[in-house]
C-alpha cells in the first residue's frame, strides 16, 4: 500500500494523485523540492538572454516550462491546446506535477532542459480498478427501470465521489496494473476512524459495477505493451525515459527533444513530413483579454444552470462560447462573429445567469417593463429562442418571457399585456409596432440582445437603429448598467456603427479569421491579368516604395511556380527566401532573417508553398500575394499570416492600415470555387470590370450544377429567392423536368375558372389539391370503386416485394387512397417489415408507414393519372422581409379551406404546379338562384395582418420563363413547319366574333401541333393575331399583325406595325403542357 494526497479529480476514472513511500514509481518530495529551486534559479537568472531559452516552435504535446502566477515558480508542463488571440498566441498548458491547467501566452514558453526532465511527473493520473460507470436505465414500453452499464460517469456519481475525498483523512492505494501510463488501484480512505474501500462503497451505493476481468485473445507480447501487471516480480526497477514517464493519456504523442531546427536537414524534413499541421489551433481575435472558460465547471454561469445543462447533456461551452460568456455574464457589451454565430447559446446562459442577480435592478423605477429584450431576424428563430429560454428557466428565478409576433392589426398590439415579464423575445418590426401603443416599453430595460445581427441589420436596419435610438434615449445613466450583445455569423457594416455609437467599451470576439480581416480593416486588392503576365504585375506589386517595414508572403500551389518566382525575385535585385517540400528545410535561417529586427524601409519577401505556412506559424506579415488562386479554406488560412496587423477599429480608412491581401486572377483561375468572388465583394473590395463577367459565368455554371434539382419553392411561391447563393434547389425552368407526361387535362383544357378542391395545406398559400370536374369527375367514381373493393377481405392483399415508385393501396381509417412509393428505408437483417416514405397522389401529401400496412392495388385503379395539383395563390407574401409564413395564418388558412370547395382562376401553369388568381369560396343564396363570394382567399390572408401584397409575383414568373433554359436535345429537334389549317387538330372555337381594324371576321382557332398548344386569331389574308395558351389573352389596342415563319425548333413571328416591317423577330412561346 502506498499513501497518496489527491491533487485533481475529474471522475472515478479520471483522477491526479501523488504518491508517498517506496517504490520504484515513487520520488521523495525532497527531490521535487529541489528541482523546483533550481528550476527557479536557472530561469529567472536567464531573463537577460531569453531568446536562448524559447523554442523556436511551439506545437501541442509539448513539454516545456512554464511561469505559474498561482504557484509563484517555474513549472514543468505540457502543451494542450494553442489559440490565436488579437496580437498573441496562448497556449493552454498541464502542470504535470501539481495536475493544473493555466493559460500562458507563447512568448512565456521556456525549453525544458534534460537536466529538469530526470525525474518522473509527481502528478499520477488513476482509475478506480475494475470499476465502471452504471446508469437508470428507463424502458417505457415495459414499464421498468434498471441499472445498466454505461459509457460515461453520472454527475451523482461524481459528486458522491469527489464528498467522498473530501470527507477523507487518510487514503491509500493498492497498485493492481497500468495501461496507457495510467495506474488502476484499488482506493482506500479513513472516514471518522473507519477504513473504507471506495470502489466497493461506489458499488455498494448503485454508482458503479465490478468489470470481471477479461480473457486475453490476443499475444502475450501485445498484451503486456498496453497492460502491465504490478506485481512486486514485475516492477521495473529504471524507466529508460523518466521524462516520458507517465504523462497525460491526452499528450500520448511523441514530442520532438531536438529544438535546434537549424540543423539537421534530413531530419527537419522527414519530421516535418510526419506531421502535416505542427499548430493545430484555433483562431480567435480580440479586442480585449479575455480568460477563457473552457469547461462548464469553471465557466460563469449559476450551479443550478450547470446542472440543468448537464442533465441536457450539454457538457461545456464550445471554443466561441469560452470567449463569450465571461463578459456577457459580466453585463459588459460583447460583439461575436463566429461560424456558430446564430446559436442562442452565445449568450443565453450567461444572460440568465447576470439576471439572477436582483440587486443590480433594485434601482429600476417600479414599472411594467423587461429587463432584457432579445431581437430576431424572424418569426421562426423567435419561437427557437424562446422555447430554449422557457427550458432553461426552470432553474433560475421567475422571468416569465414573452414571444412577441404581431401583425399590422391595431389592435392585436393594443391587446398585449406586460406584466411581470422580465424577457421578451421578438423581431425589429414586432416591436416598433408594440413600442407606438406602450411608450414605456424601454424604460426598465437593461439587456439588449442582437442575433444574428448581420441578418438584422440587412432586412431591417433602419428598425433596428430606431430601436438602438429608443434604447439610448430612454435609459438613464442613474440606474444599474445597460449592456448591448450582438452575435452572428459574418460582418457587416452597420456594426461599426453600433460599436461607436450605441456601445461602451465592448468586447469583440471573432472566431472567424475571414470576418476578422474585414473588421481589422485588410485591404483586398484585386489584379486581372493573363496567367503569363503574373510575374510582370508581382515585380510591379513588389516595387518597393514605401519608408516602412514590409514583410510579403507570396503563395503559390506548386513547387514549379515557387523556384521560378525566387528567380524572377533574384534576377531583378529583389532580396527574397523561397519555402517548399523540395527544398532544404532550413527553418531556422529563414525565421532569423524573417524575425530579426531591421530599419524601416527594410523589405522581407518570402515565396513559399501553403504545406509550409503552419510550420512557420508567422502572423506579422504586412502583405499576402495569392500569386496561386486559393480555395476558401487555403485562402483564410493565409490571411492568417497577416492577423499581427489586423486594425483594432473597423471605423479607420484602409488607407492608413498595415495589411494588404493581392491576388492574381488569370484565366485559368475557372476552375476555383466561386466562394472568393462572393468574399470580396462581402468585403466590399474593389472588383475590376472584366470580373464581373466571370462572376457572372461562375454563378451561371454554379446554377448549371442544380439542373436536375427541384424547382426553388420560394421562386414558385414569392416569385423571388431571398437566399440563391446557398438554395440548394434550381432557379431556372428546365423543360424536360418542368413538363411531367401526368398532368391533369383540366389545367390544359379549361383556361379560365376551374372548381378545385384544396386537401393537403403546406402553408398560406401553397395547397394540394384536385381539380373537379362538376359534370362528370372521374376521381370520385374512382375512389368509390377502390373502397368498396378493399371492403371484401380478401381483396386486402398485403405486398410481399416493396418497389420504389410502384402504386400500392392504403387504408387510413376507413379511407383508402392511392399511393406511390418515394423512397425505402434501409432493411435491417433481423426486422421483418421497415418504414417506406409514401406519396398520395391524388392529395399531393407525403407520409410514411410501415412496409406491410400496403396493398396490392389492381391494374384498373392505376389507370387514371395521379390527380393531385400543386395550388399556388399569387400576389401575398408574408410582411417584414419573412420567407416563411406565421403558422398563425397557415393554421387559419387551413381551417378555412380545406376540404371545401373553391372556384379559382389558373393565371400560370408550371409543370404539375398552377398558380391561381383569384381563389374564392361560392355560397349559393338560400331561395335564390344565385352565387356570391363567400370569401376570397388572398383576402383573408390579407386581413390576418401577417401578410401583405406582391405585386412582382406573377411578372417574375413570367420573366423565368423567357429566360428559361434549352435542353440539349431540343437544340436536335428539327425544324418545326407551319401546318395548314386543314392538317390542324381542332381543339374548340369560342362563340363569339371577333373583327380585325378591316371589319374582317376573324376566327378564334385553338390547335394541337407537335405536342403543343397554340391559339390563334385568323383572318382571310394570310395575317393572324397568334399566342399560345400559356399568356392566352389579347389586350385591346395592343395587337399586332403577324406573319407566321418557321426557325429552328419553335416558331417565330414577324410583325408589321403602321405599315413597315419591323427588324425584330418576337420568339413564340410553346405552351409548357404536354398532350
Amino acid at each position: 500500500f502506498l499513501s497518496l494526497l489527491c491533487l485533481h479529480i475529474e471522475d472515478p476514472g479520471c483522477f491526479w494523485v501523488t504518491m508517498k513511500g517506496c517504490g520504484p514509481y515513487v520520488v521523495d518530495e525532497v527531490e521535487y523540492t529541489n528541482l523546483n529551486a533550481e528550476m527557479n534559479q536557472f530561469y529567472d537568472k536567464s531573463y537577460e538572454d531569453v531568446d536562448d531559452v524559447k523554442p523556436l516552435m511551439v506545437e501541442e504535446g509539448q513539454i516545456c516550462v512554464v511561469f505559474s502566477e498561482d504557484l509563484k515558480c517555474w513549472c514543468r508542463a505540457v502543451i494542450k491546446s494553442i489559440m490565436y488571440c488579437m496580437d498573441h498566441y496562448q497556449t493552454e498548458c498541464f502542470l504535470v506535477d501539481y495536475a493544473k491547467n493555466i493559460f500562458v501566452k507563447t512568448k512565456d514558453i521556456r525549453v525544458a532542459l534534460e537536466a529538469f526532465m530526470q525525474i518522473p511527473y509527481r502528478a499520477k493520473k488513476c482509475r478506480l480498478y475494475r470499476t465502471k460507470p452504471v446508469t437508470l436505465h428507463m424502458d417505457f414500453c415495459e414499464n421498468t427501470a434498471k441499472i445498466v452499464p454505461a459509457k460515461r460517469w453520472d454527475s451523482a456519481a461524481i459528486q458522491y465521489f469527489q464528498n467522498l475525498l473530501k470527507a477523507t483523512t487518510q487514503m491509500k492505494v493498492k497498485l493492481c496494473a497500468v495501461e496507457d501510463n495510467t495506474f488502476d488501484v484499488f482506493l482506500y480512505g479513513t472516514i471518522k476512524d473507519e477504513k473504507v474501500c471506495i470502489n466497493d462503497d461506489l458499488v455498494s451505493k448503485n454508482f458503479a459495477h465490478f468489470e470481471e476481468a477479461k480473457e486475453n485473445t490476443g499475444s502475450s507480447a501485445d498484451y503486456q505493451e498496453n497492460r502491465t501487471s504490478l506485481s512486486v516480480e514485475s516492477l521495473p526497477v529504471k524507466t529508460v525515459n523518466p521524462a516520458l514517464a507517465f504523462r497525460p493519456v491526452l499528450f500520448q504523442e511523441k514530442v520532438s527533444t531536438d529544438l535546434e531546427t537549424g540543423g539537421n536537414c534530413v531530419c527537419q524534413k522527414q519530421s516535418y513530413m510526419q506531421s502535416k499541421t505542427l499548430l493545430k489551433r484555433n483562431f480567435v481575435f480580440l479586442s480585449n483579454k479575455i480568460e477563457p472558460s473552457s469547461v462548464l465547471e469553471t465557466a460563469p454561469l449559476f450551479d443550478d444552470l450547470k446542472k440543468e445543462l448537464t442533465r441536457k447533456k450539454r457538457l461545456g461551452p464550445n471554443f466561441t462560447e469560452s470567449y463569450c460568456w465571461p463578459p456577457v455574464a459580466r453585463g459588459c457589451d460583447v460583439v461575436a462573429i463566429s461560424y456558430h454565430g446564430n446559436d442562442p447559446f452565445l449568450y443565453i446562459p450567461p444572460i440568465l445567469t447576470f439576471l439572477q442577480l436582483g440587486s443590480c435592478y433594485k434601482a429600476l423605477p417600479n414599472s411594467n417593463g423587461p429587463l432584457a429584450l432579445i431581437l430576431c431576424p424572424g418569426w421562426k428563430k423567435a419561437q427557437l429562442v424562446f422555447e430554449l429560454l422557457q427550458t432553461y428557466e426552470r432553474c433560475c428565478r421567475q422571468l416569465h418571457p414573452m414571444l412577441i409576433i404581431l401583425g399590422q392589426k391595431k389592435e392585436e398590439a393594443l391587446s398585449v399585456k406586460i406584466q411581470e415579464c422580465e424577457v421578451i423575445v421578438t423581431t425589429p418590426y414586432s416591436l416598433l409596432r408594440l413600442f407606438e401603443h406602450h411608450s414605456l416599453l424601454f424604460c426598465r430595460l437593461c439587456h439588449l440582445v442582437l442575433d444574428e445581427v448581420e441578418v438584422l441589420f440587412s432586412d431591417a436596419a433602419e428598425q433596428v437603429f430606431t430601436i438602438l435610438d429608443c434604447y439610448k434615449k430612454d435609459v438613464s445613466e442613474e440606474y444599474s448598467a445597460h449592456q448591448i450583445v450582438a452575435v452572428g455569423t459574418r460582418w457587416n457594416k452597420h456594426i461599426a456603427r453600433l460599436i461607436k455609437e450605441f456601445m461602451n467599451g465592448p468586447y469583440i470576439v471573432i472566431t472567424t479569421i475571414e470576418e476578422a480581416s474585414i473588421y481589422g480593416n485588410v485591404q483586398q486588392v484585386v489584379r486581372s491579368c493573363m496567367n503569363s503576365e503574373r510575374i510582370s504585375v508581382l515585380l510591379k506589386i513588389l516595387d518597393f516604395t514605401h519608408n516602412n517595414l514590409q514583410k510579403v508572403l507570396v503563395f503559390t500551389n506548386t513547387v514549379n511556380e515557387a523556384e521560378m518566382i525566387h528567380k524572377a525575385l533574384k534576377n531583378n535585385s529583389i532580396f527574397s527566401l523561397k519555402l517548399h517540400k523540395e527544398s532544404e528545410f532550413n527553418f531556422k535561417y529563414i525565421l532569423e532573417q524573417w524575425t530579426k529586427k531591421s530599419n524601416s524601409g527594410t523589405h522581407v519577401v518570402l515565396v513559399l508553398t501553403d504545406d509550409c505556412m503552419q510550420y512557420l506559424g508567422i502572423m506579422d506579415a504586412t502583405c499576402v500575394v495569392h500569386f496561386g488562386f486559393p480555395s476558401p479554406r487555403i485562402f483564410g488560412q493565409r490571411l492568417h499570416s497577416i492577423s499581427d496587423n489586423f486594425c483594432n477599429d473597423s471605423s479607420v480608412d484602409q488607407e492608413y492600415t498595415k495589411a494588404r491581401s493581392v491576388i492574381l486572377l488569370t484565366e485559368n483561375s475557372e476552375c476555383h470555387e466561386l466562394g472568393i468572388l462572393r468574399y470580396l465583394q462581402h468585403a466590399e473590395a474593389e472588383i475590376p470590370p472584366e470580373l464581373h463577367d466571370f462572376t457572372a459565368k461562375m454563378l451561371e455554371a454554379e446554377e448549371d450544377q442544380k439542373f436536375s434539382r427541384p424547382l426553388c419553392a420560394y421562386l414558385k411561391t414569392f416569385g423571388i429567392c431571398k437566399n440563391r447563393t446557398v438554395c440548394p434547389d434550381r432557379h431556372q425552368i428546365n423543360l424536360q423536368i418542368d413538363v411531367p407526361q401526368n398532368i391533369p387535362d383540366k389545367i390544359i383544357q379549361t383556361p379560365g375558372y376551374v372548381t378545385i378542391l384544396p386537401l393537403h395545406i403546406v402553408n398560406a398559400t401553397n395547397y394540394f389539391g384536385r381539380i373537379v370536374d362538376k359534370q362528370e369527375d372521374q376521381y370520385t367514381n374512382l375512389a368509390e370503386e377502390i373502397n368498396e373493393y378493399f371492403k371484401k377481405p380478401s381483396s386486402k392483399i398485403s405486398v410481399k416485394n416493396v418497389e420504389k415508385l410502384a402504386f400500392y393501396g392504403l387504408c387510413e381509417k376507413t379511407l383508402f387512397h392511392r399511393v406511390q412509393v418515394v423512397e425505402i428505408s434501409p432493411k435491417e437483417e433481423e426486422n421483418l417489415f421497415f418504414n417506406v416514405k409514401i406519396k398520395y397522389i391524388d392529395e399531393g401529401r407525403i407520409s410514411q408507414v410501415q412496409s406491410y400496412h400496403l396493398l396490392h392495388l389492381p391494374a384498373r385503379f392505376q389507370c387514371l393519372p395521379p390527380q393531385a395539383v400543386e395550388f399556388i395563390v399569387c400576389r401575398v407574401k408574408p410582411i417584414d422581409n419573412e420567407i416563411e409564413w406565421n403558422p398563425k395564418v397557415t393554421r387559419y388558412i387551413c381551417h378555412k379551406i380545406k376540404g371545401k370547395l373553391h372556384e379559382a382562376k389558373i393565371v400560370h401553369t408550371l409543370g404539375n404546379t398552377a398558380w391561381v388568381d383569384p381563389m374564392v369560396r361560392l355560397t349559393r343564396l338560400s331561395g335564390f338562384k344565385m352565387l356570391v363570394n363567400e370569401y376570397n382567399v388572398r383576402s383573408e390572408i390579407l386581413s390576418t395582418g401577417l401578410g401583405t401584397d406582391n405585386p412582382e409575383h406573377i411578372t417574375q414568373l413570367q420573366k423565368l420563363y423567357r429566360h428559361r433554359k434549352v435542353l440539349d436535345h431540343a437544340k436536335n429537334l428539327n425544324p418545326l413547319k407551319i401546318p395548314s389549317l386543314e392538317s390542324v387538330k381542332l381543339l374548340f372555337d369560342v362563340d363569339s366574333q371577333v373583327y380585325d381594324e378591316n371589319m374582317e371576321t376573324m376566327q378564334i382557332v385553338t390547335f394541337c401541333y407537335d405536342q403543343w398548344i397554340f391559339s390563334m386569331l385568323m383572318s382571310q389574308c394570310s395575317r393572324a393575331y397568334c399566342w399560345c395558351l400559356y399568356n392566352c389573352r389579347v389586350q385591346a389596342g395592343k395587337r399586332k399583325q403577324f406573319t407566321l415563319k418557321g426557325l429552328g425548333p419553335y416558331i417565330s413571328l414577324i410583325w408589321l406595325h403602321d405599315g413597315f416591317r419591323s427588324n425584330s423577330t418576337v420568339q413564340f412561346f410553346p405552351c409548357l403542357v404536354n398532350f
